[in-house]
């Protein structure tokens, strides 16, 4: 998976490419899909939400541009795995899940890989970001938005990156918003696919749905 669907496609980092190795996919994958779990796509994980490939998750904590000491938050925990491939890069990483059965799997995943200890896992409304643990230096964002959620923006401490599908069904690119004192500084990266970011209540949740 790390030389034949990362490296080879640009991933060039490689504390992202280590923590890609390093992490267990197939413990956030169901048993029934543990034979794919490396596979180069993305895969269900119950409830009609996925995981997503693991090109789209290297990619994501690429853009992030980690260096190891940083408080981090994920926005949309799905099955845990990327909030796991976070611990291996930050500090400190916080990851939110709208829908409570999702993050008690999430929280069952993580510990069994063996980072129970190192995420923290909130219940709630991901497009209002964690405001008691912030600010954070990046926010990692696994739903596609209109626009990049103002609330996770303002959770971002200076020169911090927000990574976040921007678009509608009909077109979407993986921006990188850096927060600068003259305001947000916006790169798009490259056209993704994901479920739109959901607001407000749990119900239909926003997890990534392909990458």
């Amino acid at each position: 998976m790390v030389e034949g669907q990362l490296r080879r496609r640009g991933i060039a980092d490689e504390r992202v490419l280590d923590a890609m190795g390093r992490v267990p996919r197939e413990r956030f994958v169901s048993p029934d899909q543990r034979d794919a779990a490396y596979a180069d796509a993305a895969l269900p994980i119950g409830g009609g939400q996925t995981i997503s490939q693991p090109y789209m998750v290297a990619l994501i904590c690429e853009q992030l541009g980690l260096h190891g000491t940083e408080r981090v938050l994920d926005v949309g925990t799905g099955s845990g795995y990327q909030a796991a491939v976070l611990a291996e890069l930050a500090g400190e990483v916080h990851t939110i899940e709208r829908i409570p059965e999702l993050a008690e799997s999430a929280r069952a995943n993580l510990a069994a890989a063996g980072y129970g200890g190192r995420v923290h896992l909130h219940v709630g409304d991901g497009t209002l970001g964690v405001p008691g643990r912030a600010p954070f230096a990046a926010v990692a964002v696994a739903a596609a938005a209109l626009e990049a959620p103002p609330a996770l923006y303002e959770q971002l401490e200076p020169r911090g990156r927000l990574v976040v599908p921007v678009g509608s069904a009909d077109g979407q690119w993986l921006e990188v918003v850096v927060r600068t004192p003259e305001g947000p500084a916006v790169l798009r990266t490259v056209p993704c696919r994901f479920v739109p970011l959901v607001a407000g209540p749990a119900g239909a949740f926003s997890a990534p749905a392909d990458g």
